[in-house]
């Protein structure tokens, strides 16, 4: 999960380089062709594969003040209630999102600027799905062995 999330925080600085290359770019008569499908693509990627790290890492929002208070059990039970429900609900986003990506590949639509495949931006959100999945499951299986209890304090 950590490689998924390092290749997503470079998706982020990638889409900060091109928007400023363009913004320098602008004042030089130079553009960036394509910067706005250049951008969209590479937030999509940051976002959709940084989320299995946040699940795996316990890095994501919670609301600490009740699991502190609470024995470390109940609260290991409730930490995985909570990954199983986004498992669940990752689960749902990726047997949606594939039939919409299939959809895409079929009809070939393109992006406006630089022709790439629309189907291509639905990849990194069909990848970082199915690893959170992995990831909420994983997080389930270290609750529920009692061997690891996910730090509540911010990363």
């Amino acid at each position: 999960m950590e490689v998924l999330g390092a290749i997503g925080v470079l998706s982020y600085c990638a889409a900060a380089a091109v928007s400023v290359a363009d913004v320098i770019g602008r004042r030089f008569g130079m553009p960036v062709v394509g910067v706005v499908d250049l951008v969209q693509l590479f937030v999509m990627a940051g976002a959709w594969l940084c989320i299995p790290w946040g699940f795996s890492a316990g890095a994501h929002v919670g609301v600490d003040f009740l699991l502190e208070r609470m024995p470390a059990g109940a609260a290991r039970a409730l930490q995985a209630a909570a990954a199983v429900i986004a498992a669940g609900l990752m689960a749902m986003i990726l047997w949606k999102c594939f039939g919409a990506w299939q959809m895409q590949a079929l009809l070939g639509d393109k992006s406006q600027q630089l022709g790439i495949p629309m189907s291509y931006f639905w990849v990194p959100l069909l990848v970082g799905a199915a690893a959170s999945i992995l990831a909420a499951l994983a997080v389930v299986i270290r609750l529920t062995s009692g061997r690891t209890v996910i730090s509540t304090q911010a990363h």
